[in-house]
């Protein structure tokens, strides 16, 4: 099972087609399995005088709503259509979070086999509700949530009718950027061990170094923030991966992933050839003649490994050498 990388667009295009096909070109080329946008109305969102978080007043405009910024972030039916097309022609999936009622029936009306689930509304009962009667695969990030609270979640999701094994909990911390000291990613396997669950990470740390950690410990699902450039207008550019840091990012995963192997110690195929070169064998310290008895004295341990193995030395010593043997010759 490979792991499912998502590179997260979210509202990087800055409200642009050309930007966003920009950004599926980059998810498609760094090999990531999906790209995945955010559907919503600013409308049913954000109320009218509801304030931005602190990094998003540090990246826009600070005089600006949260509302208005939202709203230039938007994409409508037809743009949506339009994405999911052009990733049908880049092989790569396309998936977006909604968030909103009227934003889950669209992605399900587009026939989107995946939802995933943003931190923000692990408390909404209704939308957990309606997702959970699409019997869909269902992505569940946890950013700020507890363990009782992904519980909540999670029942409310099966038992609306979606069965467990279509579950991924993400672990996740929402700050962008999420300090390092904060990440605390055995939480991960806390979370996958206590639900019985499949379990992946949803990172907002610079770099991507957590990413490969997390892949190591066993998470099935990667989800990453990138953009073009981090420099530019908008709130969530300056924490996300550039394109080359994307490439980099799926590259080491999927290099993790082979590394992992199957947990069977042995030999590997490319190191067999070596048993030779690099163990020992018994082999006469001095000549020796036949009836002689090998002692601490007439042995020693040297390469190559293709004769007596060194663990029968008890066996050997005290018994009569059959042949003369000569310096350095194997037993």
């Amino acid at each position: 099972m490979s792991v499912f990388i998502i590179a997260e667009a979210g509202v990087n295009h800055n409200g642009s087609i050309e930007l966003a096909k920009k950004l599926i070109d980059v998810a498609s080329k760094a090999g990531a399995d999906a790209v995945k946008f955010q559907t919503f109305k600013a409308e049913k969102l954000v109320s009218k005088n509801a304030d931005k978080a602190a990094y998003q007043k540090e990246t826009t405009d600070s005089e600006e709503s949260q509302f208005d910024m939202i709203k230039k972030l938007e994409l409508d039916l037809q743009t949506h259509q339009e994405l999911l097309a052009y990733c049908k022609t880049k092989n790569i999936m396309f998936l977006s979070t909604p968030f909103d009622h009227e934003s889950i029936e669209l992605l399900d009306n587009l026939g989107l086999k995946i939802f995933k689930i943003p931190s923000g509304e692990i408390t909404n009962l209704p939308y957990l509700r309606k997702i959970g009667e699409l019997n869909k695969q269902v992505i569940l990030s946890t950013g700020m949530a507890d363990m009782g609270e992904i519980e909540d979640a999670l029942n409310i999701l099966i038992n609306a009718g979606t069965s467990k094994n279509n579950i991924t909990i993400l672990h996740a911390n929402t700050m962008y950027p999420t300090p390092m000291e904060d990440v605390n990613l055995k939480a991960m396997n806390t979370i996958g061990d206590s639900f019985d669950i499949a379990y992946g990470y949803s990172d907002h740390t610079l770099g991507i170094e957590v990413d490969i950690a997390a892949v190591a410990m066993g998470a099935s699902v990667i989800e990453k923030h990138f953009t073009l450039d981090k420099t530019m207008e908008g709130p969530d550019h300056k924490a996300s991966l550039e394109p080359h840091e994307l490439i980099a990012m799926v590259k080491a995963i999927r290099n993790i992933e082979l590394a992992l192997g199957d947990g069977i110690k042995k030999p590997s195929p490319s190191e067999t050839p070596n048993i030779v070169v690099a163990r020992k064998s018994i082999v006469a310290a001095q000549d020796i003649q036949k009836g002689e008895l090998f002692t601490g004295e007439n042995l020693t341990i040297k390469r190559p490994g293709n004769g007596i193995n060194p663990m029968q030395w008890d066996k050997i010593i005290g018994t009569q050498a059959q042949k003369d043997y000569t310096k350095d010759e194997l037993i």
